[in-house]
């Protein structure tokens, strides 16, 4: 079976989605940061895998649930992390990163599937990815990437295809970089902690009720994903 990797960032005021501010302080950005990662560990803790694996630049905190090894993420530029986390898999990988709580196990399910495909690949609106999958894992097809520039994705892509790969595409999901990103992620899966936790700050003044990032982003729920 595939496994299922997660790529993330320990969530710390100061470390993580830092171009989310002014519009947030740093402790709320990296609070919302935390509240994706536990939305996106939720989503893929449903989907069926061999192994779930999570890729960490950090130390684990209570957002992580049970069923997921932790490894380390290794030294140098994105897209040589990106490639050690492929190399260390046996089979079928498929990577995610921690920016797309709005995922869920039905969209994760058809890259599960390696029937009809080699790779899968799931383009991000800011022009990169979301999501990277190959039946076998080949690091060389990530490293010299260029990442997080507007050409990512379509590099990327054309690294795929250029290696004589059947690509199969997911659907376009938004990343949350900005004010504006997570405000519309947030609309877009309102069930969440990401949504919950958004709400809570954009209806008090910014600056006002923020909470320690170790504590639940977001202790009701409305419902399951």
């Amino acid at each position: 079976m595939t496994t299922l990797l997660v790529i993330a960032k320990e969530p710390v005021a100061g470390r993580v989605k830092t171009r989310l501010t002014p519009a947030f302080t740093p402790e709320q950005a990296a609070a919302l940061a935390e509240a994706s990662l536990a939305d996106t560990l939720e989503a893929v803790a449903a989907t069926p895998a061999g192994r779930r694996v999570l890729v960490l630049d950090g130390r684990p905190g209570p957002w992580l649930p049970p069923g997921f090894e932790v490894v380390a993420q290794c030294g140098g530029p994105l897209d040589e992390r990106l490639a050690a986390a492929f190399a260390a898999c046996e089979g079928p990988a498929l990577l995610i990163g921690m920016d797309t709580p709005q995922v869920t196990p039905a969209l994760l399910a058809p890259a599960l599937v390696w029937d009809a495909y080699e790779a899968w690949f799931g383009p991000a609106a800011d022009g990169g990815f979301w999501a990277l999958g190959l039946a076998e894992p080949d690091p060389a097809l990530l490293r010299g990437v260029p990442m997080s520039a507007p050409e990512t994705g379509s590099v990327q892509h054309g690294r795929l295809t250029s290696a004589g790969l059947r690509v199969g595409r997911l659907p376009q999901l938004r990343d949350v970089d900005t004010a504006e990103d997570a405000r519309l992620v947030a609309a877009e899966a309102p069930a969440g902690r990401f949504a919950a936790l958004h709400a809570r700050l954009t209806a008090a003044p910014a600056g006002s009720g923020t909470r320690a990032a170790g504590e639940d982003p977001a202790p009701v729920r409305t419902g399951p994903r």
